[in-house]
């Protein structure tokens, strides 16, 4: 299997590994519409490179909007076992090559640890669309007798847990978490919940794929997406012309470790999961305000983490007027106006679901790892009344320690996380990228 970063191996020199309470992330694997492999992707995040395009596989002719966050290039049968192709799903493959490659960061060979001291918490918001749309149809056409048997989990939203689990033989405690967006930091979250109370492992992160055509009618249900045509006019969080987002597919597989773990293997630590925090907004009409506020809040003092000490600020960035409004109302209450950078890397891949976020705590780990802040795209004209510094056009050199990711998902759920940078110490550099398309 092909990391997608060079692996550090016990006995390289790392990075002092933080307290046997906190959870340190190792490993990280991308797989996403801007890039297949984790220094591929971020390299083309700091270029300003879009995965935004036009769906090429149907015809759109018939549908109010094209555009798409579309992963290309990925081959499975090049990545994956020929006996796992014909059970699994379009978003199954992507997690478990994901996941590989998180693993080889980590520098982790399952087979040499306790079978149940490692455990995997996946966020999935869709499950597996393309496969089940494609089962249904045989039954509709042929009848029952044609309908794969692997539908029968194939579809489920568990099951990039269970096929990460039964590939790499982790039989700890195991989950999946559904809260759209959110979903994403909720799975990490889980993780480090799970750590705490036993275990040395957990593979977690979110990934999701359900843009085939029944898929994408589904997406367009809900009111919610962006009708224009033109990639670079279409997904503009924060934006005078915000009018929806482009839905994608991808996301990021992280491993996740517990201080005493990372410490024992001599392990390379990106950074540390320092604070979590989820609400649940009240029902429409109470009166009652959002409970976005209160998330970053209880996530920031969870870490121990003032406002003012925040770095960078990964932004959920709705796309929507209204939404996108509140959202800036909360950071501009929380860390003042023009008062943090805010960050939205998204507008290259579009919202991605339950692989959004950990998508984003990928970022942070990676600003934090070269001191710099990825840009967003084609965001030329920002609400002057949302007060907010976004960081737009080109990287930016920062100095990063500390990091907030903020999600949020559709009905009321609201995620917000801390990172911190890892202690100071002399940290491998990264490898040359190996994953699909390197040399």
């Amino acid at each position: 299997m092909s990391p997608a970063s060079t692996a550090t191996t016990a006995g390289s020199e790392a990075t002092p590994a933080a307290p046997d309470t906190t959870a340190v992330i190792s490993g990280i694997g991308v797989v996403a519409p801007n890039g297949l492999g984790t220094e591929a992707w971020w390299a083309a995040t700091l270029r300003g490179e879009s995965g935004i395009r036009p769906i090429a596989d149907y015809d759109t002719s018939g549908y109010p909007a094209r555009l798409v966050g579309r992963i290309t290039g990925f081959e499975a049968a090049e990545l994956l076992p020929g006996r796992l192709l014909p059970q699994t799903d379009r978003v199954t493959r992507l997690a478990l090559v994901a996941a590989d490659w998180a693993l080889a960061d980590a520098g982790v060979e399952p087979a040499r640890l306790p079978e149940y001291d490692m455990g995997v918490a996946t966020s999935n918001a869709t499950g597996g669309f393309e496969f089940t749309h494609r089962e249904i149809r045989k039954l509709w056409t042929q009848g029952p007798q044609q309908v794969s048997v692997y539908e029968s989990f194939a579809w489920f939203y568990a099951v990039n847990t269970g096929q990460i689990s039964i590939r790499h033989g982790m039989r700890g405690p195991s989950s999946v978490l559904v809260a759209e967006q959110a979903g994403g930091l909720d799975a990490i979250g889980h993780a480090r919940r799970t750590l705490r109370a036993s275990g040395d492992l957990v593979v977690t992160g979110g990934v999701d794929s359900s843009l085939d055509p029944w898929g994408f009618v589904s997406h367009l249900s809900g009111g919610r997406i962006a009708t224009g045509q033109d990639p670079a006019a279409a997904y503009l969080p924060f934006d005078t012309r915000a009018d929806g987002y482009v839905p994608g597919e991808g996301g990021a597989i992280l491993v996740a470790e517990s201080g005493r773990s990372a410490a024992r293997r001599g392990a390379r630590v990106h950074g540390t999961v320092a604070g979590y925090a989820a609400t649940f907004d009240p029902r429409p009409g109470s009166g009652r305000p959002p409970a976005l506020g209160r998330a970053v809040r209880a996530a920031l003092a969870d870490a121990g983490v003032a406002p003012g000490a925040v770095d960078v600020v990964f932004a959920d960035a709705a796309g929507l007027r209204a939404a996108d409004s509140a959202e800036a109302d909360v950071l501009t209450e929380v860390f003042g106006p023009y008062g943090v950078p805010v960050a939205v890397p998204k507008t290259m891949t579009g919202r991605l679901y339950g692989g959004g976020p950990p998508l984003d705590v990928a970022a942070a780990l990676l600003s934090m790892r070269d001191q710099v802040l990825p840009p967003a795209v084609h965001l030329d004209r920002p609400v002057p009344g949302h007060r907010l510094d976004l960081v737009r056009g080109r990287p930016r050199p920062a100095r990063v320690r500390t990091a907030l990711v903020v999600a949020r998902g559709h009905g009321g759920f609201n995620s917000a996380m801390v990172l911190t940078a890892p202690a100071p110490g002399p940290t491998p550099a990264p490898g040359p990228d190996t994953g699909p398309g390197a040399p």
